[in-house]
């Protein structure tokens, strides 16, 4: 199933689940609680479920929930494949290639010998489909096919560079849906506010005349919908600069791990 699917499906979910909470509790509690409110005669009571009730409460928590979905789901496969980088790839794979190809063109390391096209074949078979699409061993491919079509260490230590300029650049571009929710979800969350200083407005004649209860409802909405916009938002940032913090890292261990185990043997 492609990224594309499951995030579609996710945001579904999404929806669903936070409609249905809202619809099953959230809602019929606080019309109590509001017509309790009107009959004595009172203002809104600053319960959890009037301060959630409103609509753009309700797309804030829809996409809160598809933003730490789209968030942690990239966390975990950094995460899961954080192993890697104690493994020492190119060593496994010299000591089961290094006699079968004696006779190649080779780089002399020691006892063992490199031979970039046995190592990405070994790679390949060794490894799982998923492990092979990789950060670290897509890195690791594609510096052994420049080494094999040049021979050059300079090369190839280009071609890791390279490799981990673009890495970073295609996980800038893959944050994108995520920076947008965090500025979508605060921009909602004025759009209530706007609504209910509208709405407060258009109830000024009757608060003059003394019924102040329908324009302090008003208000509530406006600034019920601003504080929990924010505090999503903060939420959402939080965990996303750990998304960042462990793909940075990713990087660096990348680059300190191809210094270590494969530049450092052909040197």
């Amino acid at each position: 199933m492609s990224e594309i699917v499951k995030n579609f499906i996710a945001l579904i979910l999404s929806i669903l689940l936070v409609h249905l909470v809202y619809i099953g509790y959230v809602r019929p509690q606080a019309d109590i609680l509001l017509e309790a409110a009107r009959l004595t005669g009172l203002s809104a009571p600053r319960d959890l479920v009037i301060v959630l009730k409103d609509y753009e409460q309700e797309i804030c928590f829809i996409l809160m929930l598809w933003g730490s979905f789209l968030i942690l789901s990239k966390c975990l496969v950094i995460l899961r494949n954080n192993y890697l980088f104690t493994v020492d790839l190119i060593g496994e794979t010299l000591e089961e290639t290094g006699d079968e190809t004696a006779d190649e063109t080779i780089e002399e390391t020691g006892d063992k010998k490199i031979v970039p096209e046995a190592i990405i074949k070994k790679l390949d078979t060794a490894l799982s489909a998923d492990r092979n699409l990789a950060p670290l061993v897509q890195t690791l491919r594609a510096a052994l096919w420049r080494y094999a079509g040049t021979g050059n260490v300079q090369n190839l230590s280009d071609a890791i560079e390279s490799r981990i300029e673009a890495l970073a650049l295609r996980q800038d571009a893959e944050n994108s849906m995520i920076r947008y929710l965090i500025w979508a979800i605060p921009s909602i969350g004025f759009i209530g506010t706007v609504r209910g200083i509208g709405q407060a407005l258009s109830l000024a004649d009757k608060a003059l005349a003394g019924d102040i209860a329908g324009m302090t409802n008003s208000l509530g909405v406006a600034f019920n919908s601003t504080l929990v916009a924010l505090l999503i938002s903060l939420f959402l940032m939080f965990i996303f600069h750990q998304l960042q913090r462990l793909q940075d890292g990713q990087l660096v261990d990348i680059q300190a791990y191809c210094d270590q185990y494969l530049i450092a043997r052909i040197k």
